[in-house]
This record gives C-alpha cells, structure tokens and sequence, in this order.
C-alpha cells in the first residue's frame, strides 16, 4: 500500500540531503562548525536538518565554515523551520534508546523539577542542547547530553487578567 504524506515543506528531504552534502565536503565535524559560527553543536546539526532557523548574524560565518554552501540552500536555512515528526524516525535505535529513557526516568524527572521549581515544564524553544564524550570509570565511552531549557511555571488563570470577548 503506496501512502501518500502532505507536508508544507514537499522539498525539505531533498534540501537536507544537499546542506549534509555540504556538511561532508568541508570535511568538518559538527562541532568544529558550531565553535566557528559561535552556536551548540545539536543546533547546529538542527540547522542542517531544517529543524532550526538560521539567524541573520550568523550567515557570514556559517558561510566561512561551510564554503559549500550555496546562497539558495542559506536562503532556505533562513525559512522558519517546519519542525515535524516523522515516524521512522522511532526505527532508529539510538532514537528509540532516547524515548526509552524519557520513558523510564519521566516522572522522576518530573518529581525532581517540581521539587526544585514548583508546577510548570521546561521549554523546548528557549533550549540549549550540547552533546559530548567523556571516558567512565572503568574506561568506557560515554555519551554526555546537557539539556539545557528555560523553567516555565504554569499561571493560576485569573478572571481580572483575561480579555473578553464581545
């Protein structure tokens, strides 16, 4: 069964094949172009990705990093990103660890922020996320994620504070 997908975005796949293409050829790695254009390694792989929007302030040096960039692939970098989830993306393992976690340790995550900030959730737009390598105590390669996000406390919704309408 052929399944038709609608997306706002019809060429976004084939826009982020060329920006990886590009990643590749400058020979690069992520965090070599983020230190360059002065952002975290996951938002800059986001920006590749179309997941992030290119700011205006950081297009020469993005091009400096990346001369394979052409002006219409940074043109499109600088479209609001059409964020979207697709569904194979859970197929991929190291994806699908991720959710696990967030499973497992969810509500002890929750119990931990309510604790320390009272009701609310942390942002994923005012979010900052590094990942790096560390070696464990018996040696072994670890992966470090340092998820950085602004606290936002949920608001008592007073009648004197709510518009009306008429």
């Amino acid at each position: 069964m052929t399944r038709t997908v609608l997306s706002l975005e019809p060429d976004k796949d084939e826009t982020v094949k060329k920006l990886l293409a590009a990643k590749k050829a400058s020979g690069k790695t992520w965090d070599e172009i983020a230190d360059a254009i002065g952002l975290c390694n996951a938002y800059t792989s986001q920006l590749f990705r179309r997941q992030a929007q290119l700011k205006e302030n950081s297009v020469e040096a993005l091009k400096a990093a990346v001369p394979e960039l052409t002006d219409d692939l940074i043109e499109e970098m600088k479209r609001p990103a059409f964020r979207y989830w697709d569904e194979r993306v859970m197929q991929e393992p190291h994806i699908y660890r991720m959710t696990e976690v967030c499973t497992h340790y969810g509500e002890t995550i929750l119990d931990i922020i309510h604790e320390k900030f009272g009701d609310g959730i942390m942002s994923a737009i005012d979010f900052k996320l590094t990942i790096g390598k560390t070696v464990g105590d018996k040696g072994e390669d670890r992966v470090v994620m340092v998820w950085n996000g602004k606290f936002l406390p949920h608001v008592e919704q007073k009648q004197p504070n709510n518009p009306t309408l008429e």
